[in-house]
C-alpha cells in the first residue's frame, strides 16, 4: 500500500474484512449481497457466524471462510474474496459449501429439510474457460439433462472482476456501482459523483485510511 493511497484495497484480506466483516458495517454486506444474489432472494438481516469450520473429527481438514453469515430464515452465505488465480477454485467452492450443508443436520428424527446455501466468490481473475465470454456474473445451480434446475437451494455465484469494464459515466444499476467501487476503490482520491448514495457514503468513510487506528494503518 503506497503512502498516498486514500482508501483501503478491498482485494486484501484486511481490507475486505474491514469493509464487510464487522457488525457496524453489516448494512454494506447486505446491500452488496442483494445486488449479486438472485432477484427472488433479498436479505433483510443476517448474523455473522464463525468462519472456521471443523470436520467431523480432529483428523479431518477444516475450512476457514473469509465471511460466513446466516440469514433471518436460516439461509447460509459464504463470501470469498480471491485475489490470486487458483486453478481449483471451483473445487474449493464445492468443498466449502459442504460445511454449511452438514451443519444443518439434526440428531434424532429429522426430515432432511435444508435451508438454502449460497457461495459467492469475488474473483480478481477469470476462469480460463470463460475468457472469451467477458461475463462478469456467473450463477450456477444443479440442473438435470434438460437444463432444468434440479435443486434450487445450492447456488454458486462468481464475480469475475477483470471482465467489468464500465467507466463511471456508464454505470446504470446498483450492481454496476458495486462492481465499479470494488474495482476502483484503491485508485480513487475522491468519491465519484455516481456513488453519492448513502450506502456508498458509508463505504467510503469506512475505507478511508486516515480514519484508521495506528494498528489498522500498520
Amino acid at each position: 500500500m503506497a503512502l498516498q493511497d486514500k482508501y483501503i484495497n478491498p482485494f486484501t484480506d484486511f481490507g475486505f474484512k474491514k469493509l464487510f466483516g464487522s457488525e457496524p458495517n453489516k448494512d454494506l454486506l447486505i446491500d452488496f449481497l442483494n445486488q449479486v444474489l438472485p432477484g427472488k432472494h433479498k436479505i433483510k438481516d443476517l448474523t455473522y457466524a464463525r468462519t472456521e469450520q471443523l470436520g467431523n473429527s480432529e483428523a479431518d481438514r477444516k475450512a476457514i471462510f473469509d465471511l460466513y453469515c446466516i440469514g433471518e430464515n436460516g439461509e447460509r452465505f459464504i463470501v470469498e474474496m480471491q485475489k490470486a488465480k487458483q486453478n481449483f477454485f471451483k473445487d474449493r467452492s464445492v468443498y466449502y459449501s459442504s460445511f454449511p450443508i452438514q451443519e444443518q443436520a439434526k440428531k434424532g428424527d429429522w426430515n432432511y429439510q435444508l435451508a438454502a446455501v449460497y457461495m459467492v466468490g469475488i474473483l480478481d481473475f477469470t476462469f480460463s474457460e470463460d475468457e472469451a465470454e467477458q461475463e462478469v456474473r456467473h450463477e450456477v445451480q444443479l440442473k438435470d439433462q434438460k437444463c432444468r434446475v434440479f435443486y434450487d437451494k445450492l447456488t454458486y455465484i462468481y464475480l469475475e472482476m477483470p471482465n467489468f469494464s464500465k467507466a463511471e459515466g456508464d454505470l446504470e444499476s446498483n450492481f454496476d456501482k458495486w462492481m465499479y467501487v470494488l474495482q476502483q476503490l484503491p485508485y480513487l482520491q475522491n468519491r465519484p459523483q455516481a456513488l453519492q448514495d448513502r450506502i456508498f457514503q458509508k463505504l467510503f468513510e469506512a475505507a478511508e485510511i486516515a480514519k484508521f487506528t495506528p494498528d489498522e494503518k500498520k
